[in-house]
């Protein structure tokens, strides 16, 4: 069994315009995904999340998304701190 592999979001957009080009050349989804090397699903999952999008706003997106993952496991951490400091406060240890 193969590794699986990730593509970066720019790999993505790249692929669904040639998707795209052999889509409008006729091929029907079952060949594009050979083509392609993926599953229907995954075909599909990509179009609903990169559909429309450029190479550098898919960069983009990706970024802000592992910035937004950072930034709640911060917040978590300082509910957490607020929460041990406030039972502390309240002779709660």
């Amino acid at each position: 069994m193969s590794k699986r592999k990730r593509h970066n979001p720019e790999q993505i957009v790249r692929k669904l315009q040639e998707a795209d080009r052999l889509l409008n050349a006729g091929k029907s989804v079952e060949h594009v995904c050979q083509a392609l090397e993926v599953s229907e699903a995954t075909y599909h999952r990509w179009r609903n999340q990169y559909g429309g999008m450029k190479c550098e706003e898919a960069k983009r997106l990706k970024e802000l998304e592992i910035e937004n993952a950072r930034l709640k496991k911060l917040l978590a951490e300082a509910e957490l701190d607020k929460s041990m400091l406030k039972d502390i406060a309240e002779g709660n240890f």
